[in-house]
């Protein structure tokens, strides 16, 4: 069986109870795991403000998932999230072979982010350069 490594992020509305997103989200977890899919990882990311209202709702319910599956899969289980109204949006990416590689030394706590502090550095060092100029 040929099987792809993919990530999906979804929009809940935001005007579901806590308990109707966890139950949402259950029953899209159990879609995956019981068509063959195998899931990897999963994020809840909680309420969140959107960018721009979508549906006329200012916030919505973000929830990640990354899971392996057979591409045929990827067709009915984007039609699911078309027809399920608790959907504000979707987005299903195929990850290639480095998206994997990233998203799993990710976890595993081996990338640094580059803090506040570590800016500062660097606009030093420009500026060092310019009085060098000088």
């Amino acid at each position: 069986m040929n099987t792809n490594h993919y990530e999906t992020v979804i929009i809940l509305t935001p005007v579901l109870s806590e308990q109707q997103m966890k139950d949402a989200v259950a029953g899209f977890r159990e879609l995956i795991t019981g068509n063959g899919g195998e899931l990897v990882h999963e994020e809840n990311w909680g309420l969140t403000k959107l960018a721009y209202p979508i549906q006329k709702k200012g916030t919505g319910f973000y929830h990640l998932f990354e899971f392996k599956a057979n591409p045929e899969f990827i067709k009915s289980f984007e039609l699911v999230f078309r027809r399920d109204e608790r959907i504000l949006r979707y987005l299903t990416v195929k990850l290639d072979r480095w998206g994997v590689d990233f998203n799993q030394r990710k976890r595993n706590g081996e990338l640094r982010t580059v803090t506040p502090q570590g800016e500062k550095v660097i606009v030093k060092k420009k500026i060092v350069l310019e009085e060098a100029m000088l």
